[in-house]
């Protein structure tokens, strides 16, 4: 007797909560990989909405968050991370009061504050609730700087409970590899942790520098004269000023921590150049120099796979 042939299981319908950037993108890619059966958007800012429209980042505007629990098999939130929360809570409470069984995820920078809020209010993170945070961006913001490339060959972390359920799991990691993500798991307190130091400190550290010269008598200058080395490393410091604002509070203690080692490490650097010490910054500098090398290595490979 031949085996039953398995139905295969349709393309979700995907609900993007906030248009711009990150959300636009994740859209397209979607829709590049026809791996959304429809994809629905909503956003306060209606000009975003009918942009999104226009372009054909989305199919079907939704009216409010809400609506997203009773049309969408999976609901993304793209806002910003102090929006995510309040958000979070809200669709997880009406998801328990209607019984949807749809799946939420987020983009947020920090996992923290999502992760406390559904303990303090359900006691845990709700089985159908998947935090996850992709680690790609631009300094350009909004839904008309969406592209669907934006994820290829970079990483998303997804940060699962223990009670998480596997379906949910499974569903939003294939979301994000369709996208063109690999996809890794580790804990809520690890990824905050890493993400302070390597992307939240760097941003710190931009705006810190560009704030800095545009301050002193000689800032005419120094943005006249300046080379590639400044423009690239500084390019950050272009992104939306509200949105870092609130990654930065959002994950004050481990930003600090970073924080606070840099500026150790820049002290002792400083004491080194005062001291004529070469020795010391060339073996600083070479150290930096095999790590970055290895860093860029790794992204190679990455790309390659």
């Amino acid at each position: 007797m031949p085996l039953a042939v398995m139905p295969e299981k349709p393309a979700p319908t995907v609900a993007i909560i906030g248009l711009g950037l990150i959300g636009g993108s994740l859209a397209l890619a979607l829709r590049e990989a026809g791996e959304a059966g429809e994809l629905l958007g909503c956003d306060k800012q209606a000009d975003a909405v009918a942009e999104g429209i226009a372009r054909r980042v989305i199919d079907r505007a939704l009216q409010s968050p809400r609506e997203a629990l009773a049309q969408a098999d999976i609901i993304v939130l793209c806002v910003p991370t102090m929006a995510a929360a309040d958000l979070l809570a809200d669709l997880t409470q009406e998801a328990a009061r209607t019984g949807s069984s749809a799946i939420i995820t987020d983009v947020a920078s920090v996992k923290g504050g999502l992760e406390a809020r559904m303990l303090a209010q359900h006691g845990c993170v709700p089985p159908r609730v998947v935090l996850g945070h992709p680690i790609a961006g631009s300094e350009r913001s909004g839904v008309g700087a969406a592209r669907g490339g934006l994820f290829r060959d970079h990483l998303t972390i997804l940060t699962p409970a223990e009670n998480t359920d596997a379906d949910a799991l499974a569903d939003v990691s294939h979301l994000w590899r369709a996208a063109g993500a690999s996809v890794v798991c580790m804990a809520v307190s690890t990824h905050d942790r890493v993400l302070a130091a390597t992307s939240h400190l760097p941003h710190v550290l931009a705006y810190c520098l560009v704030d800095t010269l545009a301050r002193s008598p000689h800032g005419d200058d120094v943005f006249r004269f300046a080379a590639g080395g400044f423009r690239d490393f500084t390019r950050i410091a272009s992104s939306d000023p509200v949105m870092w604002r609130d990654v930065a509070l959002a994950n004050r203690g481990a930003l600090l921590e970073a924080i606070d080692d840099f500026a150790q490490h820049l002290i002792t650097l400083r004491a080194a150049i005062d001291a004529g010490d070469g020795d010391a910054l060339l073996q600083t500098f070479t150290a930096a120099k095999t790590a970055r090398d290895s860093f860029s290595a790794l992204q190679a490979t990455r790309g390659r796979s």
